[in-house]
């Protein structure tokens, strides 16, 4: 006796396979997410905010205190400060991430995505690519904002857009660490709070708002090794803004290429063990 298959009802979800079906079911979790945002303006809004104020307040409060080089011109610590502003910004978008995700699962969406027939990843990639439109809104206004307070770049448009996407890439790569905690914890709350923890330290501990030669040697030797502190020296290579590091570690003479190895190795290793976890969740 064979068995009888039921045709699909038209309009009922079809199975996609490969990296085509993925896509295309990441694309569609990515424009879900960026609808919603535009439904709520106040994230977009209060995602800007905050990198504005630190602009200005470092900017007005620290700029005549810092010395950069033999320097302690405020316009010196203007173009020096800037680099790390744009990183701390995209980075900060992971706490962002990761309580969206946690509020997904907490809601119960996540198990509704999980009973359908759609890649695996879809439901993360998607998540992750809209807070990278975010977080790329964000930093076109916070250009803004530094252009207006004096920051200027000394080197051609193809390199200034080339540090912006080394900014873009590393923040995509710090979501899908902010995407591992939100699957990992059982409130949006504590996928704020844990996603805030950690990038403290990683933000401060480098060359992002000091020169890391005035720290003492083993935290210098830290900051010189931190991913965030390779991409902000990147993006002062490519800017032409003060701040030449001296150090002899590699990341600081090769800060370009060590950006883009650290963004990378975050991606391969945190969107495999965010997929594994997701796959898991319950």
């Amino acid at each position: 006796m064979s068995a009888v298959t039921e045709p699909l009802k038209p309009g009922a979800p079809a199975a996609g396979g490969g990296i085509t079906g993925s896509v295309r079911d990441s694309l569609v979790v990515a424009q879900r997410n960026l609808i919603r945002m535009m439904r709520i303006p106040e994230m977009v809004i209060f995602g800007l905010i905050q990198p504005v104020m630190f602009v200005v307040l470092f900017t007005y409060v620290f700029g005549g205190s810092m010395k950069i080089g033999a320097s302690t011109d405020a316009g010196v610590y203007k173009e020096f400060l800037m680099a790390g502003i744009f990183a701390q910004t995209v980075t900060f978008a992971t706490a962002g991430a990761g309580a969206g995700i946690a509020d997904d699962m907490h809601k119960g969406l996540i198990d509704r995505f999980r009973s359908l027939p759609m890649a695996r990843g879809a439901v993360l990639t998607g998540r992750t690519l809209a807070d990278l439109v975010q977080t790329a809104l964000t930093v076109a206004v916070l250009a803004v904002v530094a252009l207006l307070v004096g920051w200027r770049t000394h080197t051609s448009i193809g390199e200034v857009l080339a540090a912006f996407g080394l900014l873009l890439l590393l923040g995509y790569a710090f979501t899908w660490v902010g995407a591992l905690i939100g699957l990992s914890v059982r409130t949006p709350e504590a996928a704020t709070s844990g996603g805030l923890i950690w990038l403290f330290p990683v933000t401060f501990i480098s060359n992002a708002f000091v020169d890391s030669a005035n720290m003492t040697p083993w935290l210098r030797h830290v900051a010189d090794w931190n991913p965030f502190s390779a991409t902000v020296q990147a993006c002062r290579e490519l800017f032409g803004n003060p701040g030449v590091s001296q150090s002899d570690a590699w990341p600081m003479q090769h800060p370009v290429w060590a950006s883009l190895i650290y963004s990378v190795l975050i991606i391969a290793v945190f969107r495999t063990l965010a997929v594994r976890k997701y796959r898991s969740a319950a």
